[in-house]
């Protein structure tokens, strides 16, 4: 009779414990959920970048990133104009697989499968197959801060998000992503941009810890030169025995 009363007495401390770990763990998910929701509203200047950042965090749930299934046009109908999604062809070029009314309209074409390496000026260019790796093989989420040119050299402040997707064996869409303009010169939209110049970088930290609780830190430090960018660190993942250092 012992026996019996100490196995259901370890059989519901073991219960007790599970119980109490999900529980727990659902508290510091909250937590983390509502400090990353905060960094995003620091770190973008511009409501549709923020607003599909918050989408795609609220997505992906406790995953590293989003998938493609995740994304529902319908959610996020007030970014759509905004957003676009990046795929890779079959040479691994990153195309435009889609691109909303307003992004097409700052360059007054359809962007739908043209190269997004070719929007950019010649000076940016390695510093862009920077971000695309870091975005697609290292599924970070990355917002810049851009100037779009006319032809004439007339120049507009634009905001740039780029989210990472769960790659899958049956699609090739690597990226969900969103350009704004910050600024609204007279000209905007009749005059199209011919290129773009890339010229500051933030890193938004969104990993997550399952094991232990995940803290994030606002960081507000000088920024610092990473391959041509003025790079600011929008954030960063401080294990719990750092904390206390």
């Amino acid at each position: 009779m012992r026996s019996a009363n100490a196995t259901l007495v370890l059989t519901l401390t073991a219960v007790h414990g599970q119980l109490w770990g999900a529980r727990h763990d659902n508290v510091f998910f909250r937590l983390w959920r509502r400090q990353t929701a905060r960094l995003s509203q620091s770190t973008m200047k511009h409501a549709s970048t923020r607003e599909l950042f918050d989408y795609w965090n609220r997505r992906r749930g406790r995953r590293l990133v989003a998938a493609r299934s995740d994304i529902v046009p319908t959610d996020i109908r007030d970014v759509l104009p905004d957003a676009f999604m990046l795929s890779a062809d079959f040479t691994d070029e990153i195309r435009f697989r889609l691109a909303g009314t307003r992004v097409c309209a700052l360059f007054a074409r359809e962007l739908k499968g043209e190269s997004f390496k070719g929007l950019w000026a010649n000076t940016s260019k390695d510093q862009l197959d920077t971000i695309l790796s870091s975005v697609i093989d290292e599924n970070e989420a990355l917002v810049a801060g851009v100037l779009g040119r006319t032809e004439d050299g007339a120049e507009v402040e634009l905001e740039l998000l780029l989210l990472p997707l769960a790659r899958h064996e049956r699609t090739r869409i690597r990226a969900l992503g969103a350009i704004a303009s910050l600024t609204s010169p007279y000209w905007l939209r009749e005059r199209p941009l011919t290129e773009l110049d890339a010229r500051t970088l933030r890193n938004i930290a969104v990993e997550q810890s399952f094991a232990t609780a995940t803290y994030f830190q606002a960081r507000q430090e000088e920024p610092r030169t990473r391959h041509g960018f003025l790079v600011y660190r929008g954030g960063r993942e401080l294990r719990p025995d750092e904390r206390s250092s």
